[in-house]
């Protein structure tokens, strides 16, 4: 079997990347062709088209920045639904608008393939690992037939529902993961400001009913000083602006949602739209003329091994060979 992955920033290439560890034949397409490179060094095909991939491969990856951009993929000149057909599986992988996986889902349902939406959580490093959460909105048949994919991307996968409803999850843990992140920037300036050491902070928040793993991840690195976790500011007011749309969507008046956005709206206005989310915490900064660091914390974010962060490890099963989805 053949899998086509789309989109190699900073999750999609660590997912294709798990692709071509185990062995599966892949093939490859961005945008930016360098991005490529090393996945073609390694044995990956490169796709001239996303109607090429859909001819040559059984499943399509697509793993993007914005619904915009995903469906130009799929309906613009040699889009994927310009190839798709009988026994293919489309997984989307991108966090999106529900509403535009069950549009674009429908056209691939047309053509006699199958859609799947699969967002992923738990940042970078995890999706590096191989130790990434998957959530799967499709029908059961088509989850069966690509789990033994998805247990290779990731080692905790939950069948979420029909299609879309995995896209609405998503949304809503992102819109969870960015509260919880201004919570912390709130809790640890006002920490610096009252003379506690930064790094008993880290850990007595830890140990404590105030952890999470938002914690255990971005405050590492605002307290590093990186601020790096490769997750930038507009893909939050992406991610939290999807939520507020389902939210008003339901008739559901949200009191907190808009003031996130409105916190982020401002930060990226002040510090640019790709700047690191961790750095929202630089209005506070800012405003209490201080600078929230803790000497000697490591440098590296640490990652716990699956058994230790309470993962289910699920060991990667056998990829069907090619025609076993028809």
């Amino acid at each position: 079997m053949t899998v086509g992955f789309i989109g190699l920033g900073n999750v999609g290439a660590k997912l294709a990347g798990s692709l071509l560890r185990n062995d599966v034949s892949l093939m490859v397409r961005d945008l930016d062709e360098g991005l490529a490179k090393p996945f073609l060094d390694a044995g990956a095909q490169w796709a001239d088209s996303p109607a090429a991939m859909a001819q040559a491969a059984d499943v399509i990856i697509t793993c993007l920045p914005s619904p915009a951009a995903c469906a130009e993929v799929m309906e613009g000149e040699g889009g994927l639904l310009e190839a798709l057909g009988p026994g293919k599986i489309w997984i989307e992988m991108s966090t999106t608008d529900y509403r535009e996986v069950q549009r674009l889902g429908q056209k691939v349902k047309d053509l006699g393939a199958q859609p799947a939406d699969c967002p992923v959580s738990g940042g970078c490093h995890r999706a590096a690992t191989g130790n990434i959460a998957i959530l799967a909105g499709c029908e059961r048949s088509v989850f069966d037939a690509i789990l033994p994919l998805l247990t290779i991307l990731g080692r905790r996968v939950l069948h979420s529902g029909p299609l879309g409803s995995a896209s609405k999850i998503k949304v809503m843990t992102n819109y969870l993961a960015t509260a919880n992140l201004v919570t912390l920037c709130e809790a640890l300036v006002t920490a610096s400001k009252s003379d506690l050491d930064l790094a008993t902070v880290y850990e007595a928040i830890r140990i404590s009913s105030g952890n999470s793993f938002v914690h255990e991840t971005e405050s590492q690195v605002i307290l590093n000083g990186s601020r790096d976790i490769n997750f930038t500011m507009d893909l939050v007011l992406k991610d939290i602006g999807l939520f507020q749309s389902m939210a008003e969507e339901a008739g559901v008046p949200l009191e907190i949602s808009p003031q996130l956005i409105e916190i982020f709206e401002d930060g990226q206005s002040r510090f640019g739209e790709r700047e690191w989310s961790p750095n929202i915490i630089r209005r506070l900064e800012e405003a209490c003329d201080t600078r929230v660091l803790a000497e000697g914390f490591p440098a590296q974010m640490s990652d716990l091994e699956p058994e230790e962060a309470g993962y289910e490890v699920v060991p990667p099963g056998p990829i069907p060979a090619a025609g076993a989805l028809h």
